[in-house]
C-alpha cells in the first residue's frame, strides 16, 4: 500500500479494466483483446515523447490549422500530428502535439482539457503509446477512455484514476487461521444459529405461533368484512338521499311551469 498510486506507472490491461487495480478475471472482451494483444509502439514516429501532447475527443472537421491555433497560445510548436485515415485520409479524432519547451508541454496540459473547439469538449494527457509500459490503444481493447454506456470503462488514468482499494489486516491465531476477535465472533454466532434452530424445532412455541398468526388473520378478515358491510350501507344511504333530492327539483321545476295547475290542485286540495 505504500507505493500504491491513483495513476498507473505500467498498463496492465486487468488493472485498467478494473476500478481499484484488485481484478483477477477481465469482465469484458475488450480486456481479453488488450491481453492476447501483441503491440508494439509506432517505430516512424518522430520527436521527443516527453513533449508531445496526446489530443483526443476531437470534432472530425477540425484541422491541423485550427489545433495550431488553439495550442500556440501555451508556448512554441514543433510539429503537430493529426492521425487520420490511410485509405480515406479523414481525421480519427485524435493528434499529437510537440512542444518546443517543457514548460509549455505543462501549461498546455494544465489548461487545456476540457478546451472547446469547434463545438467538441476535448481531452487532453501525456503521450503513453512510447512512455508507458506496456501500453495497449482503446482500438486493441486498451486505453484509459470509455465510458459507462460502452461498458469499456479504463482506470488508472488522469481522466478517471484508480480508487483506493480497501486492507483490513487482521491478527491471526495458530489453531484457527484467524485473530481471537474473530474466533470469539465465530463461536457467538455458531451458538446463536443453534439457539434459532432450537426455537424452530420447539413444537409448543410454533403452535402458539401459528395460532396467533391465524388468530390475526381472523380478526383483519372481520375488521374487513365490517368496514365493506359498513360502506355498503353508507353508499346505499346516499343513494337514497340523492332520489328524494332529485324528486323535490323535480317537483319545484313542475310548479314553475304551470301556475295555474297549481292553484287548482290547491282549491282541490
Amino acid at each position: 500500500m505504500n507505493e500504491w498510486a491513483p495513476i498507473a506507472k505500467e498498463y496492465d490491461p486487468l488493472k485498467a479494466g478494473s476500478i481499484d487495480g484488485t481484478d483477477e478475471e477481465p469482465h469484458d472482451r475488450a480486456i481479453w483483446r488488450a491481453m492476447l494483444a501483441r503491440y508494439v509502439p509506432n517505430k516512424g514516429v518522430t520527436g521527443d515523447p516527453h513533449l508531445t501532447l496526446f489530443v483526443a475527443r476531437l470534432n472530425l472537421q477540425t484541422t491541423e490549422e485550427k489545433l495550431k491555433e488553439a495550442f500556440s497560445r501555451y508556448g512554441d510548436i514543433r510539429k503537430i500530428r493529426l492521425v487520420r485515415d490511410l485509405v480515406t485520409g479523414f481525421s480519427k479524432g485524435y493528434a499529437f502535439i510537440e512542444y518546443k519547451e517543457e514548460r509549455a508541454l505543462l501549461k498546455a496540459h494544465r489548461d487545456a482539457n476540457r478546451l472547446v473547439i469547434d463545438q467538441h469538449e476535448i481531452f487532453v494527457d501525456f503521450e503513453l503509446e512510447r512512455t508507458l509500459k506496456g501500453w495497449i490503444p482503446r482500438r486493441l481493447g486498451g486505453g484509459f477512455g470509455g465510458k459507462k454506456e460502452s461498458g469499456q470503462l479504463r482506470f488508472g488514468g488522469r481522466d478517471r484514476p484508480f480508487r483506493k482499494p480497501i486492507n483490513l489486516p487482521t491478527m491471526r491465531s495458530d489453531f484457527y487461521g484467524e485473530g481471537p476477535g474473530e474466533k470469539r465472533e465465530r463461536s457467538w454466532s455458531r451458538e446463536g444459529a443453534r439457539d434459532w434452530r432450537a426455537r424452530d424445532r420447539d413444537p409448543e412455541r410454533n403452535r402458539d405461533k401459528r395460532w396467533l398468526e391465524r388468530e390475526r388473520s381472523w380478526a383483519w378478515g372481520e375488521s374487513n368484512r365490517e368496514r365493506e358491510r359498513d360502506s355498503k350501507e353508507e353508499r346505499s344511504r346516499g343513494r337514497e338521499r340523492k332520489d328524494r333530492e332529485r324528486k323535490d327539483r323535480e317537483r319545484d321545476r313542475s310548479r314553475e311551469r304551470d301556475p295555474k295547475k297549481q292553484r287548482d290542485d290547491d282549491k282541490h286540495r
